[in-house]
């Protein structure tokens, strides 16, 4: 893999860990502020964007084996 190609995938990956940070943060003060449609709204976008994340980790991981 390219280093530029490393890098950009590098900095996706920290990116959506921010933005997943966020989402369950909102998440967790729209849950206190018994705005449960929110929360859950905020909650599953967290997840699915999580699921991103843990797939550029595993893909970084092959890549770097290589």
């Amino acid at each position: 893999m390219k280093p530029e190609t490393r890098d950009a995938l590098l900095q996706a990956y920290f990116g959506l860990q921010r933005v997943v940070f966020d989402l369950y943060a909102a998440s967790e003060a729209a849950f206190e502020n018994d705005d449960l449609n929110d929360a859950s709204l905020l909650g599953s976008r967290a997840d699915k964007l999580y699921e991103e994340v843990e797939n550029l980790d595993v893909l970084l991981i092959e890549m770097e084996g290589e």
